[in-house]
């Protein structure tokens, strides 16, 4: 009989092998080969299942600690991650905002004190640039991107994770984004072109994922998938099987949200816009929605909505990170 995959044993044996990504972090979906991100999908799904059935989690990260370090408010990020470090073993630690991401010293200095206490960091921030240097200084400690305004990762972990368990497999398979070209589109994009998916991103002129982004992910493509560009939403989503929308302004932004609310007007997700897509097509939300803005309130209620199994599937896809990270 052949081996099982190290990521299906892993919720069955006392105590994990050698860390099973090869990146010290995951700052990025693209710190992930294939394999490597099919392994944290599989292992998430698995987990999900045990935790479903009552089973209890092997505490893979027993007296180990994982800081918390958030510059921006979160309830879905903070929720499913603390819950994740405790059902795997572990705990948690939340230092001040003002004190833990660079306030009253470098980034460099909180690193490399932390690291002398703590397996890992999770951390929600602003700059990419600045999670960078971050967990470069620390050169024992593992750090994980909770959200950053470049890139949001864990969400795409999720966001994955679910269509798998709507679709069976996402290769082939069309989704569609509409609305600012931000964070979550960037890691979509990423995430859905490594698993075979086609990506179509519609949005407005100066409002699109950045031509380098684009080319890196293209890069990471596989079994044929593509990437591409539109500016017309109902063009973006013709005949797609998922479609996905955000926040117009995002955190940090509040200031354009009157300005963005004009430019994005016409790339609101309603029944119309869906029409478009195919039949019984998803829809998808990283949350939390502005109902009314970029989504109404039948499309968010719909059947086909699976915004909060996306949420709940945070959870897991976290704690499968987790404990291929830092176990």
């Amino acid at each position: 009989m052949s081996p099982q995959p190290r990521a299906a044993r892993m919720s069955r044996i006392d105590r994990p092998a050698a860390p099973s990504l090869r990146a010290k972090d995951f700052l990025s979906v693209l710190d992930l080969d294939h394999a490597e991100l099919e392994g944290v999908l599989d292992l998430a799904s698995s987990m999900k299942r045990d935790r479903a059935a009552g089973r209890a989690t092997t505490p893979v990260l027993a007296h180990k600690h994982v800081a918390l370090l958030f510059e921006k408010p979160s309830l879905r990020t903070r929720t499913t991650f603390v819950i994740a470090v405790r059902e795997l073993g572990g705990d948690v630690i939340e230092p001040a905002s003002e004190v833990g991401f660079g306030g009253r010293e470098t980034l460099e200095d909180v690193a490399r004190n932390l690291e002398r206490w703590v397996a890992g960091v999770v951390v929600r921030t602003f700059a990419q640039e600045g999670l960078v240097r971050f967990a470069k200084a620390a050169t024992r400690m593992h750090v994980v991107n909770a959200l950053s305004d470049e890139e949001h990762p864990c969400q795409a972990l999720a966001d994955m994770l679910t269509l798998r368990e709507q679709w069976g497999s996402i290769a082939g398979r069309t989704i569609a984004y509409v609305g600012d070209g931000n964070n979550v589109a960037t890691s979509l994009m990423q995430a859905a072109v490594m698993l075979g998916a086609h990506v179509r991103l519609g949005s407005p002129k100066g409002y699109e994922v950045p031509a380098a982004v684009v080319a890196a992910a293209r890069a990471r493509a596989t079994g044929g998938a593509t990437i591409t560009l539109v500016k017309d939403p109902v063009e973006a989503v013709k005949a797609a099987d998922a479609v996905y929308t955000d926040a117009w302004a995002s955190m940090g932004q509040e200031d354009e949200a009157e300005l963005r609310a004009k430019i994005f007007s016409r790339y609101q997700v309603d029944d119309e816009l869906m029409a478009a897509a195919n039949r019984d097509a998803l829809f998808m939300h990283c949350l939390p929605a502005h109902r009314g803005l970029e989504v109404t309130d039948e499309v968010m209620d719909a059947k086909t909505s699976v915004v909060f199994e996306q949420s709940e599937n945070r959870l897991h896809a976290q704690k499968a990170l987790l404990a291929l990270l830092l176990a």
